[in-house]
């Protein structure tokens, strides 16, 4: 039901705020009524084709009983062959992978299901660090609340980078988590986590600022060894590393979003200088600042 409820809450839910916004279903090949968790009965639309969408979101599928008829199979292979985006949350990639979609290509479902998925898909490249894979009109997200972070980012895509805060700010959720984390922590969060969660938001806010990691560290009320072994602890990366993730973060939404010059976004984000700038997004992004704005600076609207 989390998953289901992801997705009628970006793809069914109105918006008429945003032109072009999606208008969906829940649906079936086989149901007019399906049984889900907490003796829940619901009621779904039943259809024998695909033919009126242009997006297919898989909430969840089986991942000890995956197999789909034919018929089904076939269905969905024309769909997609017609340009249609097919989308799944957790478990849902196991029916892509029945499909055939998957083989040759990124993906990934919770980490629970990993090794199922590696024994029945050797034929896909399983990505078990990260919390969504979004490539040719074909997704996967890690478990539930990575569906989230995942729809965040088809919005932002089809629509923009502004839509997409907006959205996230009506679900009082982060705009955005990087998709190239680790999809749990084992390692306890730190004790002070109120002053330490403080802290980013901080350095959050003060991105075009020189900070550094013993000022973030301070800020902690930590030394500088316990913050760097608490922010890998928790985070998943070095204050460094997710420095230059948030200044690339907002110089993406800056790029998106205006038409500023790249020395005067690339102050805005705190990388000092436009050759700054370029070799951070080069390095992790292969495309330079301009490029990327030619890219991502359109808005486009899909009506779904």
């Amino acid at each position: 039901m989390f998953e289901l409820g992801c997705a009628t809450e970006f793809f069914a839910l109105a918006r008429p705020q945003y032109a072009n916004w999606y208008q969906g279903e829940v649906v079936s090949f086989t149901e007019t009524q399906v049984a889900v968790v907490g003796s829940i009965t619901m009621a779904v639309k039943q259809i024998d084709n695909l033919d009126d969408y242009n997006i297919l979101v898989i909430p969840s599928w089986s991942p000890t009983k995956p197999a789909l008829t034919a018929q089904i199979k076939q269905l969905v292979l024309d769909f997609y062959q017609q340009g249609g985006k097919i989308l799944s949350f957790c478990s849902g990639s196991f029916f892509i992978a029945e499909c055939g979609l998957l083989a040759g290509r990124q993906a990934t479902t919770h980490w629970r299901y990993a090794d199922i998925f590696k024994t029945n898909y050797p034929d896909v490249n399983f990505l078990d660090d990260v919390l969504y894979v979004y490539q040719d009109r074909i997704g996967c997200s890690a478990g539930s609340a990575a569906a989230l972070d995942f729809c965040l980012e088809v919005v932002r895509q089809d629509f923009s980078h502004e839509i997409a805060n907006q959205i996230a700010r009506r679900l009082v959720i982060p705009a955005h988590r990087d998709g190239g984390q680790s999809q749990f922590v084992e390692t306890p969060m730190v004790e002070n986590h109120s002053l330490f969660a403080s802290t980013l938001d901080w350095a959050i806010e003060h991105l075009d600022q020189p900070l550094t990691v013993t000022s973030m560290a301070n800020k902690s009320a930590m030394s500088r060894r316990s913050f760097d072994r608490h922010f890998r602890a928790s985070i998943g990366l070095s204050p460094k590393e997710w420095l230059t993730t948030q200044r690339l973060r907002l110089a993406k939404g800056l790029l998106e979003s205006g038409n500023d010059n790249i020395d005067n976004i690339a102050a805005q984000a705190g990388f000092n200088n436009a050759m700054n700038m370029r070799h951070y997004f080069r390095q992790q992004l292969l495309i330079s600042p301009s490029q990327y704005r030619r890219q991502f600076s359109k808005i486009t609207q899909c009506k779904t």
